[in-house]
């Protein structure tokens, strides 16, 4: 009886100490999402913008010309992978190591600390992510596309829906794909539009990158918030259940101690 006492007392404060734990990360993970989630909106309406202008020259039909809206198939395909820094986030990275997996290449760039352990390449870190790392990756790889090297490239990330709702996601980079505008936008491209989109390309590439990036890391930091909190509640129900068989071990070891006093005084 008393060493059932005794291992339960060290369960309770076994699941105590990891309830502790949960809450500690999930005020760190609050503590993120506000920011997060600026950075990303910011990172959107940036992206929104060099889409305008980028889908403005696609529309045209000499840009068909350019070596970024050129399609040659699907057999060479270069994918950037962005995963989380960190574990305890639910099925966030699973679920994304999961849909790059459908895709049979080993041209894996990937972000993020969990991302770069997994396909083996050195360490960088979603948090701290910046736009010159994002330009960095945009040149290399509309060098590598324009040289034919690859002949699709894309982008595996987590979609931010809303708070409740975040999902694996693919966006394509190259080819670009070409937008019928709608209407006649009015803008006159000097010296002229093919030209314009060559000189332009980095830099939309290294703003779709960081803004999946941005959008990839708020996406991470709720999955976090509501594993801990699940976590927590799950935690605390253990120690309910735990407290209860601990007080009916307790009053069983009283209860049997006083009958073990009174036998031995009527025995007396």
């Amino acid at each position: 009886m008393g060493a059932d006492i005794k291992s339960l007392r060290n369960r309770i404060k076994s699941v105590d100490s990891t309830l502790h734990l949960t809450k500690a990360m999930g005020l760190v993970a609050s503590s993120k999402i506000r920011r997060a989630t600026e950075n990303m909106n910011k990172g959107r309406e940036y992206l929104s913008a060099l889409e305008d202008a980028v889908n403005s020259l696609t529309s045209c039909p000499d840009c068909m010309q350019s070596p970024y809206m050129k399609k040659r198939g699907d057999e060479k395909l270069c994918m950037i992978v962005i995963a989380g820094d960190r574990g305890l986030a639910g099925g966030y990275n699973a679920n994304i190591f999961k849909l790059a997996k459908e895709f049979d290449t080993h041209n894996i760039i990937p972000i993020g600390k969990r991302a770069c352990e997994r396909f083996g390449k050195s360490v960088s870190y979603v948090e701290t992510f910046s736009y010159s790392d994002a330009l960095e990756i945009s040149k290399k790889i509309c060098e590598d596309f324009k040289g034919e090297k690859y002949d699709k490239v894309g982008i595996i990330y987590t979609s931010y829906k809303s708070m409740m709702t975040q999902t694996p996601d693919i966006r394509w980079i190259f080819p670009l794909e070409r937008i019928d505008s709608q209407k006649p936008s009015g803008v006159v491209f000097e010296p002229d539009e093919v030209t314009v989109l060559n000189s332009v390309i980095t830099e939309y590439v290294a703003g779709l990158i960081i803004s999946k990036v941005r959008e990839s890391y708020t996406s991470e930091v709720v999955a976090r918030r509501f594993a801990m909190d699940n976590a927590g509640k799950n935690a605390t129900e253990m120690i309910e259940e735990l407290q209860l068989k601990y007080n009916r071990a307790r009053q069983g070891a009283i209860t049997q101690e006083i009958t073990e006093i009174v036998a031995g005084s009527g025995a007396q």
